[in-house]
C-alpha cells in the first residue's frame, strides 16, 4: 500500500523486533518502529543496531516506517545514517519544524519522510514542513504540553483546522490524527476517530492492536452515509444538469463529498 494511502499505523517498539511479524499481521495498514519515546536513552544504541536484522520485504506486506529521534536529540545524527539501506519505506520525524531540516534528511536517507508536528513551532511552519514531507501526522500529546493545553477535543481544534489546512495547501495527502492513550476503550477510540474524519484527517497514530478494530469502524462512513453518497454519485452520473437526491439539490461541491466518502469506504474495509 502506498504511504499516501495509510490509514491506520501501528507503533511498535523497535526494541521488540520480537514483535515484528505479530505486528505486520495485525490488520493495521502499517509498521512504524519507534526509536524515539518507547526506547530509553540507554537502549537507542542497542535498538537502533537490532533493525539491521530487519527482514526484507515480500509482496503483501505492510508497509514499514520508523521514527527517528528528533533533530535536536543528540541521537539523530547517528538515527538517520543508520536508516540508509534499511529494508523500510519511510521514515517518521519527531518535533518536525524546519522544512530544510525534513528536505535534508529524505535526500540523505533517500526515502520520503513524514513529519509529526508536536510543537508550536512546528504548527507555525506546518505548511512550509508539509511541502518537504510526504505528509503531515499529529503529536498532540506533545502539543497539548507544549502549549500548556488540555489534551482535549476543544482545545486542539485549532491545532487540527491548522494541519489539515496546511496539508491541503501544501497538496498533501490529509495528515495522520494523534494517538488516543486508552488501550482498551473501544467507545473512545472509535468516537475519536470519528471526530478526525469530521476534522479533515485521513488516519490516526495507533499504538496497540487492540485499537485497530475499533479505528476501522470510526473511519468507515455509517450505512446511511454510505446509502447516500451512493444515490448521490449514481444520481450525478445519469443527469448533466440539475439533480436531486432526498429532495435536496445536489450541485459539484456535494458530489465531491460523495465521492470522498466512498474512497473513505474503500479505505477502511
Amino acid at each position: 500500500m502506498p504511504l499516501t494511502r495509510i490509514t491506520l499505523p501501528l507503533f511498535l517498539p523497535a526494541t521488540r523486533l520480537d514483535r515484528f511479524a505479530r505486528a505486520q499481521g495485525a490488520g493495521a495498514d502499517a509498521v512504524i518502529l519507534d526509536l524515539e519515546d518507547a526506547v530509553a536513552g540507554e537502549d537507542k544504541h542497542a535498538a537502533r543496531n537490532a533493525l539491521a536484522d530487519l527482514p526484507a520485504h515480500t509482496p503483501g506486506d505492510v508497509p514499514v516506517l520508523v521514527r527517528i529521534n528528533a533533530t535536536d536529540s543528540p541521537f539523530f545524527t547517528e538515527d538517520a545514517a543508520a536508516m540508509k539501506g534499511l529494508p523500510i519505506d519511510g521514515l517518521i520525524l519527531p518535533k518536525a519544524e524546519d522544512a530544510a531540516a525534513c528536505a535534508t534528511l529524505s535526500r540523505q536517507t533517500g526515502l520520503p519522510v513524514i513529519g509529526l508536528i508536536e510543537t508550536a513551532r512546528g504548527l507555525r511552519n506546518a505548511e512550509a514542513v508539509a511541502g518537504a514531507c510526504l505528509r503531515l501526522a499529529f503529536g498532540s500529546i506533545d502539543y497539548a504540553a507544549d502549549l500548556g493545553l488540555a489534551h482535549e477535543r476543544e482545545p486542539l481544534l485549532h491545532a487540527r483546522s491548522e494541519l489539515v489546512l496546511a496539508s491541503r495547501l501544501a497538496n498533501r495527502p490529509a495528515p495522520w490524527d494523534g494517538v488516543t492513550p486508552g488501550i482498551k476503550d473501544e467507545t473512545a477510540i472509535e468516537t475519536d476517530c470519528r471526530h478526525s474524519v469530521a476534522m479533515g484527517f485521513g488516519g490516526k497514530l495507533i499504538i496497540h492492536p487492540a485499537q485497530i478494530a475499533p479505528a476501522r469502524r470510526g473511519f468507515a462512513p455509517s450505512p446511511d452515509e454510505l446509502d447516500w453518497a451512493t444515490r448521490v454519485t449514481a444520481a450525478a452520473a445519469e443527469n448533466a444538469a440539475a439533480i436531486k437526491v432526498d429532495g435536496q439539490m445536489i450541485d459539484a461541491p456535494v458530489v465531491k463529498r460523495a465521492e470522498q466518502i466512498l474512497a473513505r469506504a474503500g479505505g477502511t474495509r
